[in-house]
């Protein structure tokens, strides 16, 4: 006689904030297969299937930010009613008064949940829940394009719940803009070949960063030195920030290749959102590659609404500053973003303050041993940077940076590499994989798109069987969950 394991199916239904529900996870990879069939059943029956995405994207985000779901909600239902409001609105003053509630009700969420730990002291620690800057700006997007006339609003309620809540890319990103996707949501479903091959190339990419390279170097090499820096010697720091360029961007990157995977999978394509940050020769050309979905939100939504490049020289610079010091703080209420924002804002306005002298157009590009040192510079400013984003305190800042020059101790770098080698390893085959020519990774994607069927499932599985042979003990968390 059949019969329910009533306990498994509990811990299946209920949240565990020990355990939240990430791409890289055994249990989502055998929940997914379940979705894509009842998904694919659906698939012409257009208002069941994205009522089932709603239901579906709702328990995921239950699964991985517990009772908090119910904010999602919120932010979804007023932005839609807003939208619409506005959009039969034809003061200007009305309009933006609107817009204004929109951005209360949004940032207002934002303030209290990341920020009133940090600008008071609350007698209990408040809950951060899971991506809800994420999407909180993504509906954001919304209501202000709808504001500048730039879309129309809504009249489907169905439809815009699926926008915001669509689980690809709900806790973690990329930020999608309404105009990109909202288009595609009511289009017959069709997965074509190429969308199938791709698909499972970034998930395949997006798994091996995370699960392969970022958790293993996280947990046996970069959380060690970070926890105790002033216990390490100085090029143990500096190989440790080397370690955690590397985990950040495999970890977030990773997470952003396996959305698009999951998204192409079921019919829906989303903009790319890392494009070898590293190879970058500027701090500029840095922020047109890394996390490339917050970077033009920032530009569009806050420096543009500043004024921009708009109000003479000393203004744009300032703008500039601005808007990275509260990218800064969008990351979190800490002096150490604060720091890492300001860098970030001081570096873009001296580096276009660098090209107005010089007289160099924004679509120059640096050749040769120019574009070499640039690459080398950016890269190690980034890092620099990095101390400050990932300590968790401002002290520990100062430790590290105070042993890298204060205690370099370059003897040791052999005993370094002996006793980690397989974290310099994948450290080593992270970069090499990284700064390899666009090419390589374009041959790549179609030799995977190429392969029959099973193929493509022989190199899914040899992937996880992989993972489940390098994993620790305990589930890693996306960095930018915490965001």
């Amino acid at each position: 006689m059949f019969q329910i394991d009533w306990e498994r199916l509990k811990d299946v239904l209920e949240y565990n904030p020990q355990e939240p529900m990430i791409f890289s996870s055994g249990f989502f990879l055998w929940l997914f297969l379940g979705f894509s069939f009842i998904y694919m059943l659906l698939q012409k029956k257009n208002t069941a299937r994205i009522l089932f995405v709603i239901a579906f994207s709702y328990y995921f985000y239950y699964k991985s930010s517990g009772f908090y779901f119910f904010l999602l909600g919120i932010v979804t239902i007023a932005d839609f009613l807003l939208a619409l409001l506005m959009d039969h609105t034809g003061g200007k003053i009305k309009r933006k008064l609107i817009v204004t509630l929109s951005l209360c009700i949004n940032l207002g969420l934002l303030v209290y949940f990341k920020y009133t730990n940090f600008f008071f002291n609350t007698i209990y620690d408040i809950f951060l829940p899971v991506g809800i800057s994420f999407f909180t700006f993504q509906s954001l997007s919304y209501t202000i394009d709808v504001y500048r006339r730039e879309i129309k609003a809504l009249h489907n309620p169905l439809d815009y719940a699926f926008y915001v809540s669509f689980f690809p890319q709900l806790v973690a990103g990329p930020i999608v803009r309404a105009r990109d996707f909202i288009p595609q949501i009511r289009r017959p479903l069709f997965v074509s070949r190429e969308m199938f091959g791709e698909g499972v190339f970034f998930i395949v990419s997006g798994l091996f960063k995370k699960a392969i390279i970022s958790d293993y170097i996280s947990v046996n090499f970069v959380e060690r030195i970070f926890d105790n820096p002033g216990l390490y010697s100085g090029i143990e720091n500096l190989f440790g920030v080397y370690g955690y360029a590397m985990q950040i961007y495999c970890d977030f990157s990773g997470y952003s290749d396996m959305a698009i995977g999951i998204a192409l999978l079921l019919g829906f394509r989303f903009p790319i959102n890392f494009n070898s940050p590293y190879k970058a020769d500027s701090i500029t050309d840095f922020w047109h590659r890394w996390h490339i979905s917050l970077s033009t939100w920032l530009r569009d939504y806050l420096y543009i609404s500043m004024g921009g490049n708009r109000k003479g020289k000393l203004r744009t610079y300032f703008n500039l500053f601005m808007t990275m010091l509260l990218g800064g703080l969008w990351h979190g209420a800490s002096w150490n973003f604060v720091v890492w924002g300001a860098f970030h804002g001081i570096a873009l306005a001296v580096h276009k303050f660098w090209r107005s002298i010089t007289g160099k157009a924004k679509t120059q590009r640096s050749h040769g041993i120019r574009k070499f040192l640039g690459i080398i510079i950016t890269f190690h400013f980034v890092c620099f940077c990095w101390i400050f984003f990932r300590n968790s305190t401002f002290d520990d800042s100062l430790t590290m940076l105070g042993q890298i020059f204060g205690d370099f101790t370059p003897q040791l770098f052999g005993q370094l590499v002996a006793g980690y080698w397989k974290v310099f390893a994948l450290m080593t085959l992270g970069f090499l994989l990284h700064f390899a020519p666009d090419n390589w990774q374009d041959a790549c994607r179609r030799g995977v798109t190429a392969l029959p069927l099973l193929g493509k499932a022989f190199l899914l599985i040899a992937l996880i069987y992989l993972v489940i042979q390098m994993k620790s003990a305990e589930i890693q968390p996306f960095i930018y969950f915490q965001f």
